[in-house]
């Protein structure tokens, strides 16, 4: 069975989100069907298939986010959020 390809949004709209200091609020779904980051209402939303154990989820957002950024994940740092699902990320 295929693993479907991540869905990500154009870089420059994620990157239009951050604020003047490179944070990124993202609301995160684990456990989900497939990864994908969409924008919905001036907000963005991950869905990724790890569950939130050990910091999983947390490591998949980051790696998903880096992929759409096209930077390394070691670039994207969690500020906030690592028992919730509402993070905070500076690029």
């Amino acid at each position: 069975m295929v693993r479907a390809r991540a869905v990500l949004p154009p870089p420059d709209e994620i990157a239009a989100l951050a604020d003047e200091q490179r944070r990124l609020a993202i609301r995160v779904t684990p456990g989900a069907r497939a990864d994908a980051l969409e924008i919905a209402d001036g907000k963005l939303l991950a869905r990724v298939r790890a569950r939130p154990e050990a910091g999983k989820a947390n490591d998949a957002v980051r790696t998903l986010l880096a992929r759409a950024l096209d930077v390394a994940p070691s670039r994207i740092e969690l500020l906030r959020g690592a028992t919730s699902r509402e993070k905070l990320f500076r690029i």
